[in-house]
């Protein structure tokens, strides 16, 4: 039992550093990330949309979306609870927090930070459309990616990873 104890903290440890890892590695190559690919397909048997999200060179899922009507690029996060948004993309879509809003502590990669607590109207990824998603605005010196998290995944009808993609499904 100690033995099962002890390989569960070294896992939780090394998920923690790969965590780091990967929000480094994505801040250095978010500029110079590769276009987002995505296809479509809807299943014939149960008319089913799918969006098919291809895994980029860093290892990373990402893919252009819309909150509200306006375009937005995302990553997967599967690791996340909520969708996050940064101040900017916020800004862009309408979403403006005052000062006082940033009442959250919201735990990431680089720490602890403050965050706005936000409901989005509609979030779309190709032809799957969620309402009423639940949101954090995040500092954009603390988010460089907006992530795509679970309180829109958690509305699909699935998604998984499998063969190098995501598969979203609804």
């Amino acid at each position: 039992m100690r033995g099962v104890l002890i390989l569960a903290g070294v896992m939780i440890g090394l998920g923690t550093v790969m965590a780091q890892v990967a929000d480094r590695m994505v801040a250095v190559s978010a500029s110079a990330a590769p276009p987002v690919t995505l296809a479509v397909a809807e299943a014939p048997a149960t008319g089913a949309r799918s969006v098919v999200v291809p895994r980029d060179r860093q290892g990373h899922f990402r893919t252009e979306g819309r909150i509200e009507g306006q375009p937005i690029k995302f990553m997967i996060d599967t690791g996340a609870s909520v969708v996050a948004i940064n101040e900017t993309a916020a800004a862009r879509i309408g979403v403006r927090p005052a000062h006082g809003d940033f009442n959250a502590r919201v735990s990431t990669a680089n720490g602890v930070v403050k965050a706005a607590r936000t409901r989005l109207a509609m979030v779309q990824v190709g032809d799957l459309r969620v309402r009423d998603v639940e949101a954090m605005v995040l500092p954009d010196e603390a988010l460089s990616q907006n992530l795509l998290g679970l309180s829109f995944l958690g509305k699909l009808t699935r998604f998984e990873y499998a063969g190098g993609r995501m598969v979203l499904e609804q």
